[in-house]
């Protein structure tokens, strides 16, 4: 699709403010989780929510999906779920006398993916697999799932019985990892008073922005092009992590392309069709805390990947 030349930065800025404040009446102190969740539809990525149940996160993928003009999808994951249950699997018509396939609930623009960490392992390779491909195959048939499928998945921490960590190899899979929190105690009252306040159904339910709005800022988005200072200043970033004493893995050079391309994303939302240095700093961390392993005497230590990745950035020189 060809940018409209009445459309640039300025107007993704602006599209995202009115979409950022109709979803921040309906889930109240999850602003950084809403910037993040919009980034990753700009950037044609995929993202990972992380918190204890009652946070909001299946909400706020709803609600997203509610404002926008593409087709939701959702998979509730459980232990006995099957690869074949969210593809699709061929059904015989004996009218026809044929095999016909019927697509699964994957086949959808945004799909959510609840408690991912709770589908087996041979189930998660299958999604995983769609997500880099964005097809899946069947009896040696291949099927395009469209430019705009997006996985939003979500996950407990502190819930392990009867689930699957998702290995380092497949976790790279997604552009950021999430963490969804506790409100603030205001923020807390505020969700009891919008609860029981007839209006916010009405604000979840209204559709504001259309597939080719959201495609022309995909393209606005995937415009802007970084200085070499910027593409340098993330390259270092994720060559530190291979070198800090607290990390076993560091990130690959996989991560400097998201990292790049989200910034670019935060560039738009900001009105900006250049990328600053303070662009990769807000994306680093959300974009590197899943695909850096730490070592084993970092963890007893205390430390976790947040604080490593914030040590990284203090080490390397910011570009002027």
């Amino acid at each position: 699709m060809s940018i409209d030349s009445n459309k640039n930065a300025a107007w993704v800025a602006d599209l995202y403010s009115k979409l950022r404040d109709a979803i921040a009446s309906v889930v109240i102190g999850q602003d950084d989780a809403i910037r993040l969740s919009f980034t990753t539809l700009l950037c044609s990525g995929h993202s990972l929510y992380e918190g204890v149940p009652g946070v909001a996160k299946t909400l706020l993928v709803r609600t997203i999906a509610a404002t926008l003009g593409i087709q939701f999808g959702r998979i509730q994951c459980t232990p006995d779920l099957m690869p074949s249950d969210i593809i699709g699997t061929p059904i015989f018509f004996p009218n026809a006398g044929e095999f016909r396939f019927r697509p699964g609930p994957i086949f959808a623009d945004l799909l959510l993916v609840d408690e991912i960490n709770r589908a087996p392992a041979k189930t998660q390779a299958a999604l995983l697999e769609a997500m880099q491909e964005r097809t899946v195959t069947v009896d040696g048939t291949g099927y395009p799932l469209g430019d705009w499928f997006t996985v939003l998945a979500t996950q407990n921490p502190v819930e392990q019985e009867g689930t699957y960590p998702l290995p380092e190899a497949e976790i790279d899979r997604f552009l950021f990892k999430i963490p969804i929190g506790y409100p603030s105690q205001a923020d807390e009252v505020r969700v009891l008073s919008t609860h029981h306040a007839a209006s916010s159904v009405a604000v979840e339910q209204r559709k504001m922005v259309s597939a080719d709005e959201l495609a022309q800022a995909r393209d606005i988005a995937n415009s802007v092009m970084p200085r070499e200072e910027i593409l340098g200043y993330a390259v270092s970033l994720v060559r530190a992590t291979r070198d800090h004493p607290a990390i076993a893995v560091g990130a690959s050079p996989r991560a400097a392309l998201w990292m790049v391309r989200a910034a670019k994303g935060i560039a738009c939302l900001e009105g900006r069709n250049f990328v600053l240095p303070e662009d990769v700093q807000a994306v680093i961390v959300p974009t590197l805390r899943h695909r850096i392993v730490l070592e084993p005497s970092a963890e007893v230590e205390g430390m976790n990947a947040d604080a490593v990745v914030e040590e990284v950035v203090r080490s390397v020189p910011v570009p002027h």
